[in-house]
């Protein structure tokens, strides 16, 4: 049932064009992931265009991810010499540490301005990201009120703008962006899952299929809890993947006419359950796995 994805709209294609010239302009970047797949929603492109600038790693969507995965992905990064943040910005949590955080990063940059005279002088920050990983929602939280436009969907920022937090921070809001080649099927299965690709764009039966035998592999108890499955060794397990798709399907009332399985249906379904949460606090990777610019498993 696999399916690729070829999505590289123009706009992202500008997008990479400004974050280009507007670097220049910023002190320190925020970058944005999904705590879930801390590696597969890291836009490789970014590292040739922030090249040495400061970064700050946002895992956001904390609440959905498993604690204990995401506390192995700090110390991971810490490893690799970067600051990574657990947040969930829909509920405000995190935020002190990132206003923290970037503070220190840029500890130098306040010091010659304050010895220049301009004391108070904020932070100015560009938030990246891929799409849909919470960069807007992160920015109104910063800011304590609605300034970027958000949406539970990708491509809803298209164009830069400045946001101001307070009188310590200064945000530029950017287009989430992803990469021309998204990697291995697996990759391609954490994305769309998560709601970083345009579901008009790509068979969602089919990754929905694939997201089903991956949720089942890793977290089988809670998937099976879920769709009324039998646990792999138990009885009245279906060993079949695409039976084990319908059965599924059957059991959360996906039945068309006839007693034919709405596998449409229930592939909305099953995306609307994982990406709310519904399923359970799941992560799809773990810090064994390759680092970022080497792709993800296949």
């Amino acid at each position: 049932m696999a399916s690729e994805i070829n999505w590289f709209p123009g706009h992202m294609t500008k997008a990479l064009r400004t974050m280009t010239e507007q670097i220049k302009n910023v002190d320190m970047v925020i970058e944005t992931c999904d705590a879930r797949i801390p590696i597969s929603s890291r836009n490789p492109e970014l590292n040739s265009i922030l090249q040495n600038r400061r970064r700050l790693l946002v895992l956001n969507k904390a609440d959905l991810a498993e604690d204990s995965a995401t506390e192995e992905w700090i110390s991971w990064y810490r490893e690799q010499g970067i600051i990574a943040i657990p947040s969930d910005a829909s509920h405000r949590k995190g935020l002190d540490r990132i206003r923290l955080a970037s503070r220190e990063l840029c500890a130098d940059v306040l010091k010659r301005a304050h010895d220049r005279g301009r004391i108070g002088r904020p932070i100015r920050a560009m938030v990246v990201g891929i799409p849909n990983s919470g960069k807007s929602t992160l920015i109104n939280a910063l800011c304590n009120r609605k300034i970027a436009v958000t949406g539970d969907r990708p491509g809803v920022t298209r164009g830069f703008q400045w946001a101001k937090s307070d009188s310590s921070m200064e945000l530029m809001d950017m287009p989430g962006v992803l990469w021309p080649n998204l990697g291995s099927r697996r990759n391609q299965i954490c994305l769309t899952i998560t709601g970083a690709v345009k579901p008009e764009i790509v068979d969602m039966t089919s990754f929905a299929y694939d997201g089903l035998n991956l949720l089942m592999k890793l977290y089988p108890k809670e998937t099976s809890a879920r769709y009324l499955l039998a646990l792999p060794g138990t009885p009245g397990y279906v060993e079949d993947s695409y039976e084990r798709f319908l059965l599924a399907a059957k059991n959360r009332g996906c039945i068309l006419s006839g007693g034919r399985i709405d596998e449409e249906r229930f592939s909305v379904l099953f995306l609307d359950d994982f990406k709310s949460g519904r399923i359970g606090k799941m992560t799809l990777e773990r810090p064994e796995k390759p680092r970022l610019g080497q792709g993800g498993e296949s």
